[in-house]
């Protein structure tokens, strides 16, 4: 297994940004399954998987697939008392680090929760405002 991998496994879950983000290339994309846009930059993207962390509870991944540099990290979690599979879908650069993150979720309703709690934690970070401006 890729280093990254080995060390995304264990840094995802604590929604920590600032591990997150030594495993992230400065310019990572980032495609979130709750809407269909994408977040770029590491700061941005670190911000926005750290918030994940702490919306998620009970996540762990089930199976890893891939070889050099794509990678499939399927996952089980909770968001509030509903339950989600997922698959985080990876890319990494030439230097090991992670040039694209994209989420595919279900159910549909868990996407939806997942929507609600990340909007309510984003909208009182004053950092996203900055994002957002950032991306326009």
């Amino acid at each position: 297994m890729h280093p990254t991998i080995a060390r995304m496994k264990d840094v995802v879950a604590k929604g920590d940004e600032s591990l997150i983000l030594d495993l992230l290339a400065e310019d990572v994309r980032f495609l979130p399954p709750t809407y269909y846009s994408t977040w770029t930059g590491r700061e941005p993207v670190a911000a926005v998987l750290g918030h994940v962390g702490k919306v998620f509870s009970d996540f762990h991944y089930r199976r890893i697939m891939g070889a050099d540099r794509d990678w499939a990290l399927e996952f089980q979690c909770k968001v509030g008392d509903l339950d989600a599979v997922g698959v985080d879908l990876i890319t990494l650069d030439d230097n090991g680090l992670i040039q694209v993150f994209e989420v595919a979720m279900r159910p549909h309703k868990t996407v939806g929760a997942l929507r609600e709690a990340m909007m309510a934690r984003v909208m009182t970070d004053p950092r996203f405002l900055a994002y957002k401006d950032a991306l326009s």
